[in-house]
């Protein structure tokens, strides 16, 4: 035990109080909340990125957070899509997805990503279950595309969640479990029918829509960035909050990979989820610095009434 006779560690054991008495307040505000938590990006290609998000959810779940994650895989699905042959480019943020591209697609989320976090998350516990969009009608999603330079472009086999079935998630948070859910959708037409087809589907998107359905108290979307930059290359211009209104004047002028992030905090918080952040994912343990420090990390949405400086 350390002693005030030795300084270095006594001031050590006194910093880690500090650090706890700082989260009790949040463990007990948060106890019950649900958190969906959007991953991807360089926490997921790094091995020790990896183990720090699964051992942050593990955290929340055991401190009363009943965390839900929705991911991507854009890296993993990059390499394969080349193995493959399958041409792939980006409009306005998003991938341009041809029938061929949609398969290898589901394979890598569902058949790789997903089950690497599952395995994690489990690597201590009976934690996570893996779903996809496609399981237990989870998602319905319609086509969409998107504008550059004021010109519409047509993705492909790329969709937007228009629906979500949130019992599955729900009976799995109810039993104790982390749901994990991987970002692709079956389609619908306009009057809801299945058409057959499968969609890629924005996994920040997707996460927004699974955040608004669960009524969230925090949407948290690991990004490959500090946060929103008020004036980006200026680092010094990161933005800590800001309300939806801000957030919607600056959107038009927005980097293109930044839009479908902001985008989804956006309707994340618009449809019902009581906050939104964008933290930083090439750390590890941003999510719980998000969540129980006073300052947080990262940039912070709030709705209008909710706004702060």
């Amino acid at each position: 035990m350390p002693h005030p006779s030795d300084p270095t560690r006594y001031e050590t054991a006194q910093l880690k109080a500090g650090v706890l008495m700082e989260a009790l307040p949040w463990i007990q505000r948060y106890a019950g909340a649900v958190m969906v938590f959007k991953y991807g990006g360089n926490a997921m290609v790094s091995e020790p990125l990896r183990e720090a998000f699964a051992q942050d959810m593990v955290f929340l779940r055991h401190v009363g957070v009943r965390p839900v994650v929705v991911h991507g895989g854009g890296p993993q699905i990059n390499r394969m899509l080349e193995r493959l042959g399958i041409a792939s480019e980006f409009r306005g943020g998003l991938r341009v997805t041809s029938r061929e591209a949609v398969d290898a697609i589901r394979m890598v989320l569902t058949g790789q990503v997903q089950r690497e976090l599952v395995s994690l998350l489990n690597a201590t516990g009976p934690y996570a279950v893996g779903l996809s969009g496609e399981d237990a009608e989870l998602f319905r999603a319609v086509r969409r595309g998107t504008v550059v330079d004021g010109a519409e472009v047509d993705l492909g086999h790329v969709g937007e969640v228009v629906g979500v079935n949130a019992e599955p998630i729900t009976q799995l948070l109810d039993a104790g479990r982390i749901p994990v859910i991987s970002s692709v959708a079956p389609e619908v037409d306009v009057a809801g029918r299945p058409t057959g087809e499968i969609l890629n589907v924005n996994a920040d998107t997707a996460a927004a829509a699974v955040a608004v359905a669960l009524r969230a108290e925090k949407f948290v979307a690991l990004t490959d960035v500090e946060g929103l930059y008020a004036n980006w290359p200026d680092r010094d211009s990161l933005i800590s909050s800001l309300s939806t209104s801000e957030l919607r004047a600056m959107l038009p002028g927005l980097q293109a990979g930044m839009i479908p992030k902001m985008e989804a905090a956006l309707r994340a918080v618009e449809g019902g989820a009581r906050r939104a952040s964008i933290v930083d994912g090439r750390s590890p343990h941003t999510c719980l610095l998000e969540i129980f420090t006073d300052t947080g990390i990262g940039t912070q949405l709030v709705p209008d009434h909710g706004a702060s400086s």
